[in-house]
């Protein structure tokens, strides 16, 4: 990224990285790479996405979008279109290093719409792609953040308060969905990383939905989301699935899980399909 940005990226693999598919997690617009995908817990080792991954043979990569966790942190405001150049850098630097012609490519949250941009502009980069807890702008928790405008413009960052970690893994989502130890674990993880995240990404979620169009999506996708996430409207989405081009396509709705699907107890049920699809050869897919 030159002189100006600077991106971290945190990546695990099992044993050595050479030979084996390459994953790019795309985070969301609150927590950064590393606490989003790899949260740490001795006793409970499965709730790492990327742990789970590199297990089942892959080679995982988190970047942090500029302004987010370790990545350099831009005074002024940063868009979800600055978010899908830093994935694109990050995408470069991979296939440069592990010598690959494509990734597979994860998105959550946010980062389905990043991730969705950069798809629709790369599709030769990617082998796969997974949105996951894709945000609609007639959803519940949107609606609200239209509400909040007027405070995102006021200043590029803010601070978001434990609370408001802990809130996002129980709207609409029953509280048996989640361990509270887990709960616990992501908001000192993401107080770590960073208690002031931007928010050009709110003034974008709030403004500009749609922000990918369902037509650009031509590589084989899977959109996939918890039963009680607030932001992924499954009438919505059930209209953009229809309209994905790509010759495979599937759509998972995960029960008993929120928009924080990867840190809830039906974790493993996500992670599986998850899986699953990135282990699909082309050569298998129907035509």
């Amino acid at each position: 990224m030159g002189d100006k940005i600077r991106l971290y990226m945190w990546e695990k693999y099992w044993e050595k990285p050479s030979g084996k598919p390459v994953v790019v997690l795309a985070h969301g617009s609150s927590t950064a790479g590393r606490e989003s995908f790899d949260l740490c817990i001795p006793e409970k080792p499965s709730y790492s996405l990327m742990g789970f991954l590199a297990m089942e043979g892959f080679d995982v990569f988190a970047p942090d979008i500029r302004g987010f966790g370790r990545s350099t942190r831009p005074e002024g405001y940063m868009t979800t279109a600055d978010a899908s150049e830093d994935l694109n850098a990050a995408v470069d630097y991979v296939l440069n290093l592990r010598d690959v012609q494509r990734v597979n490519l994860l998105g959550w949250s946010w980062g389905t719409q990043y991730a969705g941009m950069f798809v629709a502009t790369y599709p030769e980069k990617v082998d796969k792609y997974i949105s996951y807890g894709q945000m609609c702008a007639d959803s519940p928790g949107i609606a609200s953040r239209r509400l909040r405008i007027g405070e995102f413009r006021e200043s590029p960052y803010e601070r978001v308060s434990e609370a408001g970690w802990r809130s996002r893994f129980y709207l609409m989502t029953p509280a048996e969905a989640s361990d509270p130890e887990v709960v616990d674990r992501y908001v000192r993880a993401a107080v770590l990383a960073g208690a002031a995240v931007p928010t050009g990404p709110q003034v974008d979620l709030a403004t500009r939905l749609p922000m990918v169009s369902p037509s650009s999506l031509t590589v084989p996708t899977m959109i996939i989301h918890g039963e009680f996430d607030d932001v992924a409207d499954a009438i919505g989405l059930s209209s953009f699935y229809q309209e994905i081009p790509g010759r495979y396509k599937r759509y998972v709705i995960i029960p008993g899980a929120g928009h924080m699907m990867h840190l809830q107890r039906n974790h493993q049920l996500f992670q599986r399909e998850v899986a699953l699809f990135f282990k699909t050869e082309q050569s298998a897919l129907p035509e």
